[in-house]
């Protein structure tokens, strides 16, 4: 856990995946899905364990209840690990062959398969290790995290097989090679400029309130938390002013007019654009996670369209989870997959509603019309843990492969503003409310990954897999 965000200390993801590297070296296919399984328990009982606050803090879940579910699903992530052993077990010989091709194909498949399979949960995917400063960030806008995983697991692989074949003479030059040239080129990569700056830079403001959980919905809060937004508004001399996922915590139909139509007029006097988190839709039928633009710009609307299971929608024959849970509009409708970006300060704005941002394939959709991507988020759901630190670099790996600007709006932290290569140039602390403003650049053009999405890695990972699969027949 030490290589992902917070700590970020990225090389211990080469340190640890030796360790399980060299524990497949020449073990059975039953022997490698034990020791991948027990990786994986520790790597998700460490790292996703938060998920125990959102069930037992916020969703009212008994607390032996919400600890066996809990660790009931991390048991469940630490089977795609599990499953990678055994499947480079039964496609490959012990040898460098394992350690370099069907180990990071076959780790690869599982966390594409984890990105989907119920909706997706592509949480702590190895390659989010490298974001920003790994020395294999280079190649995320070229192959995205997937491919970043990918090496990450050949650069193991290359470093067990050296360590192998260290006291033989000679014999540790191709590894060694093999593994100073895949990092090496990562860092040659991150100096390759892929996208071009367009228009002149835009001033802006990230708005956090800092909204307890357990008070967001209360009827009686409502009007406080609309006085605090204004109030942050009207303070606020930034050109683009952005507001967190479901800000405004009641319908946008039910918003009173006098409200509606102050922001409105203020930020047009500035000539400016309001982007704001607020359910759309009726209670008693469809509704949505939506974003509205207020302002100098037409009024436009985004709607969430990648939901969050047993948040967001009940998959089915799983409504008893949310009948024992108390999550407030946890029945959302889904929006379009294929939604214009925001016309507003300038700039087209592809806009992301929280979990959203996890998905590079679905994000790099708004391309290349889009100059700047925008993330409005809530993680007060899961307290003071290690889950807002993870999201954002998420969102750091969602500004590199795209080479554009990412802007995250949050309610309670990791509010920040990301630029085109990964990095955090302001951030607010955590749990307090406050304004970050700055100056944001637009960006045009398409790295590889925006054009091409994920598909020359799976490709190259389904051509590596079918040929295992047919040197394994008799």
């Amino acid at each position: 856990m030490t290589a992902f965000a917070p700590i970020g200390w990225w090389a211990t993801v080469f340190v640890s995946l030796y360790v399980l590297i060299r524990l497949w070296e020449s073990d059975s296919p039953g022997q490698m899905f034990i020791e991948g399984w027990w990786f994986g328990l520790g790597l998700f009982g460490a790292g996703v364990s938060w998920v125990y606050v959102s069930m037992a803090v916020y969703g009212g879940m008994s607390s032996w209840l919400a600890a066996m579910a809990t660790l009931l699903f991390c048991a469940f992530l630490a089977l795609f690990p599990a499953a990678t052993g055994w499947l480079a077990a039964r496609m490959s010989k012990p040898g460098p062959g394992r350690l370099l091709v069907f180990i990071p194909a076959c780790w690869v498949l599982m966390e594409w398969i984890r990105g989907w399979i119920l909706s997706g949960f592509p949480w702590l995917a190895i390659g989010y290790a490298q974001v920003p400063d790994g020395w294999l960030a280079g190649y995320a806008p070229i192959f995205g995290v997937y491919g970043l995983s990918a090496l990450s697991l050949f650069a193991a692989g290359a470093l067990a097989w050296l360590f192998q074949r260290a006291w033989i003479p000679g014999a540790w030059v191709l590894p060694f090679a093999l593994l100073v040239g895949v990092l090496a080129s990562g860092e040659a990569l991150r100096h390759i400029e892929w996208t071009k700056p367009e228009g002149l830079p835009v001033t802006v403001a990230l708005l956090q309130g800092n909204i307890p959980q357990e008070m967001k919905w209360r009827p009686e809060r409502a009007a406080q938390t609309l006085a605090d937004y204004a109030g942050r508004i009207e303070s606020s001399q930034a050109k683009l002013i952005v507001l967190p996922e479901t800000a405004l915590p009641v319908f946008y139909s039910q918003l009173p007019a006098a409200y509606l139509d102050g922001m409105t007029q203020l930020a047009r006097e500035r000539g400016a654009d309001i982007l704001a988190g607020v359910p759309t839709g009726d209670i008693n039928g469809a509704y949505f996670n939506s974003v509205v633009s207020l302002g100098a710009s037409p009024m436009q609307f985004y709607h969430k369209q990648h939901l969050v299971a047993f948040g967001e929608y009940v998959p089915k024959g799983f409504d008893w989870i949310v009948n024992v849970l108390h999550i407030p509009l946890s029945d959302f409708e889904r929006g379009s997959k294929h939604q214009p970006p925001i016309l507003a300060a300038g700039q087209r704005i592809a806009v992301n509603i929280c979990y959203e941002d996890v998905f590079g394939h679905e994000i790099i959709r708004a391309l290349p019309q889009a100059t700047l991507l925008v993330n409005v988020t809530n993680d007060a759901w899961f307290g003071d843990s290690l889950a807002s630190w993870q999201h954002a670099q998420m969102s750091q790996m969602r500004a590199l492969e795209t080479g554009r600007y990412m802007l995250r709006a949050t309610n309670t932290g990791v509010t920040a503003i990301v630029d085109q290569n990964g990095y955090v140039k302001a951030v607010l602390p955590e749990f307090e409310a406050g304004t970050l403003e700055g100056k944001v650049q637009g960006y045009s053009g398409m790295t590889p990954y925006a054009r091409w999405g994920n598909y020359p890695v799976l490709i190259g990972v389904a051509m590596l897999l079918l040929i295992g699969a047919v040197r394994q027949r008799p």
